[in-house]
């Protein structure tokens, strides 16, 4: 077969096309640290980059909703240590109203103390986080307890939040098993034979046993609550090693190392360089070489 000079000409500056563009994907490389900067150039790391980064977008939309379900137990877990406390307080005025030493205006004055302590409960079981009643189920807009106009929430749905892929967690307590309709009305009762001068120690004694039920029921509450929030807690080191794992496997699959990449690149300019040298060699002198 006849060799021509066109021939030689084209395979020629085909090879030297070819070899500038390992050297841009080599640059190309360098300059942004990946190993590909199109699906074309690798569709399997191009493909495995793609779920990789989605799995990735999920920790860290899971890692949120972790956020959210801190704020929402932590919020709970403060009211409800605030709720045992004001308890904790009625039960002592309890037991002192109960001595009969104590004259009218005394047992009223643990009467108004009462009352107040009634409205603090109140203001508990209102307690808002990012805006929302945390202790109203999924009604989150509106009061579960509003003494003025004596209504309380019936609502016994959960706040469940999705922490890890198809596992959710309720994150809310149930107003039933604290602020419950009963309590305020104990309380309103207990306030009641405070301020009734006819009512004897004995009497007031027998309360005890009903704020102790009051008092459990809160702190039942917030040892279920403690649960979860431990269940939460193991969760989020979970996500936390799963987002490292994610980062690093996505990391290998995408990611250049630069010095091979550095070493590639300056052996591919050296034979850049040559194959030009070797083409100015190559190919002869055109007429118009000649004219100049």
């Amino acid at each position: 077969m006849r060799v021509t000079q066109s021939m030689i000409s084209t395979s020629t500056l085909r090879h030297l096309n070819t070899s500038m563009s390992q050297l841009k994907l080599y640059q190309d490389q360098l300059s942004t640290g990946k190993k590909i900067t199109r699906p074309s150039q690798d569709p399997v790391v191009a493909m495995n980059g793609m779920r990789y980064r989605t799995q990735l977008v999920e920790v860290q939309q899971f890692k949120r909703n972790l956020g959210e379900a801190y704020n929402w137990m932590d919020s709970a877990d403060s009211a409800l240590n605030d709720t045992t406390s004001a308890l904790q307080r009625i039960r002592e005025l309890t037991v002192q109203a109960s001595n009969d030493t104590y004259e009218e205006g005394q047992r009223e004055n643990i009467a108004e103390e009462v009352r107040q302590l009634k409205e603090h409960l109140e203001s508990l079981a209102n307690t808002k986080s990012n805006n929302k009643y945390i202790f109203n189920g999924t009604n989150t807009t509106n009061k579960p307890v509003d003494l003025e106009n004596d209504t309380f929430s019936t609502n016994t749905h959960d706040v469940e939040l999705e922490l890890l892929k198809g596992v959710k967690v309720p994150v809310n307590v149930s107003p039933q098993n604290v602020f419950s309709q009963q309590m305020f009305n104990d309380i309103q009762q207990l306030e009641n034979m405070l301020m009734n001068e006819d009512t004897t120690a004995e009497e007031l004694s027998a309360m005890l046993d009903t704020v102790d039920g009051h008092i459990n029921n809160a702190i039942n509450e917030r040892a279920a609550l403690g649960a979860r929030v431990n269940r939460v807690e193991m969760m989020d080191q979970r996500l936390q090693d799963q987002k490292v794992l994610a980062t690093r496997i996505m990391s290998d699959n995408e990611d250049a190392d630069l010095a091979e990449v550095i070493t590639q690149l300056l052996t591919q300019e050296n034979v850049h360089r040559a194959a030009l040298s070797s083409s100015s060699r190559i190919i002869q002198p055109s007429l118009l070489d000649f004219l100049r």
